[in-house]
């Protein structure tokens, strides 16, 4: 069967090209002219809010500022769902709207709502830059190495937070695709 497909297409070889041609031909308008989308949006209008919160326990940050946060925008108008996640020094919520919801309105509640929650002092809720669900989180650690036997020196330890708010994170940001570098940890200068 194969031999006979070969030896015919070896024959007509002005045929074959000429199909092959007008088969390239059709698939190419066939592709422009689809209804469908290839690469639809999946991201839902989403909002997230980052609270830093040095030297406090997960429980403490989720107690704290967490909870009244996600409290305040339960039941908002749009909103779909709020989802949070607390480790040592900061915690996320991340607020996912109705498909229809603008992103730009949505965040304009997520601000007007999160002015009314009384947090601790020294918490101030920032929300994320406008991007997609779909990046990438990289985590970077910059840390110094105590002599053998002793304690870091809590000034080197606001040396290395200065270190990381004022140089790394500039420079971070500089990187064309980095939407936000959040420094976590250590003490300021």
């Amino acid at each position: 069967m194969l031999n006979r497909v070969i030896q015919f297409s070896l024959q007509n070889r002005l045929f074959v090209v000429a199909s092959a041609a007008l088969l390239l031909v059709w698939g190419t308008w066939t592709t422009v002219h689809l209804p469908v989308d290839v690469l639809p949006d999946l991201n839902r209008p989403r909002v997230t809010v980052f609270l830093e919160a040095g030297g406090m326990s997960p429980e403490e940050i989720e107690v704290q500022a967490v909870l009244p946060i996600e409290t305040a925008l339960n039941g908002s108008p749009g909103v779909e769902v709020v989802r949070s996640s607390s480790s040592r020094g900061i915690g996320l919520v991340f607020i996912e709207f109705d498909w229809d919801v603008d992103l730009y309105r949505a965040r304009q509640l997520v601000a007007e709502k999160l002015s009314t929650v009384p947090l601790p002092n020294g918490i101030v809720p920032v929300m994320g830059p406008i991007s997609s669900v779909m990046g990438q989180i990289m985590l970077v650690g910059v840390t110094a190495k105590a002599p053998k036997g002793k304690t870091i020196d809590p000034e080197k330890a606001a040396e290395i937070r200065t270190l990381a708010d004022f140089t790394i994170r500039r420079r971070l940001l500089a990187i064309k695709g980095v939407a936000q570098v959040i420094p976590i940890g250590g003490d300021r200068l």
